[in-house]
């Protein structure tokens, strides 16, 4: 069986995990306000869904 000779280096094994990184999924643009966000849910800027308003977003901080 197959041991390694030295100790993996986090910088090489980061590098290794990044390359199976899963792909982002996929987005789309608001058309109104040109903001991005996931397909089929709520926009988290605006709060609407398919045209209408579903979720009040407050600016309070």
């Amino acid at each position: 069986m197959a041991v390694p000779h030295r100790k993996t280096s986090k910088k090489k094994r980061r590098q290794r995990q990044a390359s199976h990184r899963k792909p982002m999924a996929g987005s789309s643009r608001d058309p109104k306000t040109g903001s991005w966000h996931q397909p089929h849910r709520v926009d988290p800027t605006t709060g609407m869904y398919r045209g209408r308003q579903v979720v009040i977003i407050s600016t309070d901080e």
